[in-house]
């Protein structure tokens, strides 16, 4: 085989090759709460249901407003397990974003590992989480390829 066409042929087996290797999906950006962002009342648990499968990555947004006179404070805080999900217990239970930073473009978490992450608010003692819906469970799985 001449020269040039062994290397035009060696770059088309690279292209082929390339070509079909299957792609990693790129991790994603989800606002908690889509446009109703975290707040009192609203039922994340059935918004992770429908806005799953999450992803080894992927970036959650928490958005609330500073407190002021007319909202409530939030915050958000990491559950230890079911159990503390469960009960809304606080006690053994980690703030990843106090007050204050759900404000402006709003606090982002990373789903850095394959684990059960547990998310409530901490405020009023566990009542937004206990009475006001204000919690949820996501298990992300493993990126996968296309």
């Amino acid at each position: 085989m001449c020269p040039k066409r062994a290397a035009g042929f060696a770059l088309a087996l690279i292209l082929l090759v390339l070509a079909s290797m299957p792609a990693i999906n790129q991790a994603a950006t989800k606002i908690v709460g889509g446009s109703d962002n975290w707040r009192f009342g609203f039922n994340y648990s059935d918004w992770a249901h429908k806005n799953g499968p999450f992803y080894q990555n992927d970036t959650l947004v928490f958005k609330y407003d500073p407190p002021n006179s007319t909202t409530f404070p939030h915050s958000v805080y990491l559950l230890e397990n079911n159990t503390s999900y469960q009960a809304c217990e606080l006690k053994n239970a980690t703030l990843v974003a106090n007050q204050t930073q759900g404000g402006g473009t709003g606090f982002e978490f990373v789903l850095c590992e394959i684990k059960d992450y547990y998310f409530a608010c901490g405020e009023r003692n566990g009542t937004h989480c206990s009475t006001g819906l204000m919690k949820f469970v996501v298990r992300p799985l493993e990126p996968c390829l296309s």
